[in-house]
């Protein structure tokens, strides 16, 4: 996943709201969200490669969610661990959130780089494996993408902005949180970021919603928690930017 926008605690309505892109090769086997059959307990898409996640939440209301961190070198090191895994093995422990990426430190350095989000929708905590050291998420709207938490990069702050705005009112418009999550307008030469690509593909991958020859956003997901603990969740699949898909879940954290 390579887009996550969210606001924590503080809505008036919602404890979170989370509008996130995950963003993958077309060609890899990929399953969309639903109750997992060998572990009714998580709701989540899955990778049949690795057989982990990239976003998904429980009944018991265990969150969880990854981004890549994009590094030009670690591209040939195919002996790594699948990143996945850290999601998925959050959603099917026991460990709180804070325990859980405290375990992970000490083999962060087994995974190509990560961000790593856990927590519920009271209280969020944040791993990435280059400054190895958990964080309290504060309160508040915040961006992830392919660097470290609210990295202001043209797709973040956009994002950010956007949510704000999404988030103002009362109530929340989920279509509005997808199109947020649709938009795929590319950020000017002089706001790229320099993570080793060419200015060519740094530009084709700065939109919110990307879309190349055989790389693009695969889906898009919703997710938004009351202070009742009421969770929807909703998952649109593309493909090369066509909607081919849509999944919607409802359920009460038990």
């Amino acid at each position: 996943m390579c887009l996550i926008n969210f606001q924590l605690n503080d809505h008036e309505k919602y404890k979170l709201v989370m509008a996130a892109n995950r963003d993958e090769e077309y060609h890899r086997p990929t399953e969309p969200a639903k109750f997992w059959n060998d572990d009714m307990n998580v709701l989540a898409g899955r990778d049949l490669r690795g057989t982990g996640t990239w976003l998904g939440i429980t009944r018991d209301g265990r969150i969880s969610a990854l981004t890549n961190i994009r590094n030009s070198d670690e591209l040939l090191n195919t002996n790594l661990k699948t990143r996945g895994l850290l999601v998925s093995g959050f959603l099917q422990s026991e460990s709180s959130a804070e325990n859980y990426l405290s375990g992970i430190k000490a083999e962060a350095g087994e995974y190509s780089g990560f961000n790593l989000i856990a927590g519920s929708p009271d209280e969020l905590y944040y791993l990435n494996n280059y400054e190895n050291e958990v964080q309290k998420i504060e309160d508040g709207i915040h961006g992830l993408s392919n660097h470290h938490l609210d990295t202001p990069w043209p797709k973040v702050l956009k994002g950010k902005q956007m949510l704000l705005k999404i988030t103002s009112g009362k109530d929340i418009d989920m279509e509005a949180l997808f199109s947020l999550l649709k938009d795929n307008d590319t950020a000017p030469a002089e706001d790229l970021p320099d993570t080793g690509l060419s200015n060519e593909l740094e530009t084709q991958l700065s939109p919110l919603f990307i879309d190349t020859g055989n790389y693009g956003t695969r889906c898009s997901t919703v997710l938004v928690v009351d202070k009742e603990d009421n969770v929807e969740f909703i998952e649109r699949t593309y493909e090369h930017g066509r909607l081919i898909d849509e999944r919607q879940f409802a359920f009460t954290i038990r």
